[in-house]
């Protein structure tokens, strides 16, 4: 049996603004892309909408970033930041900073080191 062409093409049914009460920004301005998303233990899933519920069910394991959460549900990561503020602010998420990028190495240090490796061949 072949799907209707709207499931084919993956789109939902439900629009956007739905699953977000109406809301188009987060009530935090601290998500980007890369923010790391940790699931509470101790935070009940019951009551929650089932796209909240997939995003802790993602989350519980370990942590993932916005951009993973969203592309695992098949949102767009504005409607997905929304969903994750709101999860935030009833003690459900936790976030941290993505691990910054390395700094260069100062040029003088690492000649030492290799020179300090050479040395002991």
């Amino acid at each position: 049996m072949t799907p209707p062409p709207r499931e084919r093409r993956g789109e939902r049914l439900v629009r956007p603004y739905v699953l977000t009460d109406g809301r188009s920004q987060p009530t935090r301005n601290t998500l980007d892309l890369v923010t790391l998303l940790i699931a509470t233990d101790d935070r009940p899933l019951s009551g929650l909408a089932p796209e909240k519920r997939g995003v802790m069910e993602l989350c519980r394991p370990g942590a993932l970033s916005v951009a993973e959460v969203a592309g695992h549900l098949a949102l767009p990561v504005s409607v997905t930041k929304v969903l994750v503020a709101d999860l935030m602010d009833s003690g459900h998420l936790v976030t941290r900073a993505p691990v910054p990028a390395a700094q260069p190495s100062d040029i003088r240090i690492l000649q030492e080191v290799l020179d300090g490796l050479r040395a002991l061949l």
